[in-house]
């Protein structure tokens, strides 16, 4: 499968000397849905702005499709951006303002109102054609904004954080519906956001970004379960950290000492020597409650410890669990349905847990690797 994007060594400097993007090369296949993830200023929405021609690079090239475009204006380029703020035009109606572009473009009058029933309809919003934006809800704007620029065929479609006005309920649905979207026209979207719950739900790829740079790429499964750095596992979802020392190294298991606590790791490649200092990352879920005295799953780690805290989150409980570090450990039980939560451990109540060496990542500081 061809690249329909492809960003070669790019870099982007503000004044001030702000450098946003640094030296940053990145291939995105055709009809691939890819995320650039980052806190704010990582860069992310600067390279989405370079993709589509708002952005000139300092240096390196940016090529659609094979072709080399970087002098081109967004004018030129066949990339049509959503805004976060919609950016509709308040005196046009719905269907006005699909179909701008088209009339711009200077194209026949029976063609542009063929395209625009076409992308109401591909929207849901065949009622709302001759409405005003300031009647819609944030909801359906949002659909405008995807209907106006889709109505031109783009190769690339760009997503400048389409959800974050929207509140939650409304932002989980239009995910759905900005997923199948995606299924239905097979084109290329690239989206950018600092929502990692929207980052993993959407997306074939996750980049994850910092100081202008790519830290990991990967399927969301690869990123939230092998995370490359420390960075990426507390960005991506919730993770428990443990700085240790190794003690030993041996048959692929790396035993890590933090105090009186012993872990045992999956070595998975991991260039870990004996006494190096490590931090250890788990995440609350991959963690298991040993209720009435059981015994920990053969292989696996068994934890000790004190409840500290017990929050009630809906379809799970997370406690807090002081075994003797910095922070207490935070571990996930999941509720059955119809049952609550009044026969777990209360705070005070003494516990053990279970954490098998695979669910464990490790990271070597940089300086002993």
């Amino acid at each position: 499968m061809s690249n329909t994007v492809e960003l070669d060594r790019v870099s982007k400097t503000f004044p001030g000397g702000i450098t946003a993007v640094d030296n940053l090369s990145l291939a995105v296949r055709e009809g691939e849905f890819v995320t650039l993830l980052g806190p704010s200023g990582c860069g992310k929405t600067t390279t989405l702005r370079m993709i589509a021609g708002f952005e000139a690079p300092d240096s390196g090239r940016v090529f659609l499709s094979g072709d080399d475009v970087t002098d081109l204006p967004p004018y030129k380029r066949r990339v049509n951006t959503v805004f976060q703020d919609y950016a509709l035009f308040p005196h046009m109606s719905v269907a006005q303002n699909i179909g701008y572009g088209l009339r711009v473009a200077g194209v026949s009058r029976e063609e542009i109102q063929r395209r625009v029933e076409e992308s109401l309809r591909m929207v849901d919003l065949l009622d709302k054609r001759d409405v005003r934006p300031a009647a819609l809800s944030g909801g359906q704007k949002q659909r405008v904004g995807l209907a106006r620029a889709l109505i031109r065929n783009p190769k690339v479609l760009l997503l400048d954080e389409p959800l974050s006005a929207l509140d939650v309920k409304l932002r989980d649905a239009m995910q759905i519906e900005l997923k199948h979207l995606h299924q239905k026209l097979g084109i290329t979207f690239i989206l950018v956001t600092h929502d990692q719950k929207e980052a993993l739900v959407l997306s074939d790829r996750v980049v994850v970004m910092d100081s202008g740079r790519i830290v990991q790429a990967g399927t969301p499964a690869e990123l939230y379960d092998r995370p490359a750095t420390p960075y990426v596992a507390n960005f991506i979802g919730v993770s428990n950290f443990v700085q240790a020392r190794i003690a030993d190294v041996s048959n692929g298991i790396i035993v890590a000492e933090a105090g009186g606590l012993s872990l045992r790791v999956r070595a998975d490649g991991s260039r870990a020597e004996r006494g190096n200092n490590v931090l250890l990352s788990v995440r609350p879920e991959k963690a298991q409650l040993l209720i009435n005295g059981a015994i920990a799953p053969e292989g696996s780690n068994r934890v000790e410890g004190r409840v500290v805290d017990h929050l009630f989150q809906g379809n799970l409980v997370r406690l807090g669990i002081d075994i003797g570090q910095k922070q207490p450990f935070m571990l996930d039980i999941q509720l059955n349905l119809g049952l609550g939560d009044s026969s777990l451990p209360n705070p005070g109540s003494a516990v053990a847990f279970a954490v098998h060496p695979s669910a464990i990542s490790l990271f070597v500081d940089k300086g002993q690797s």
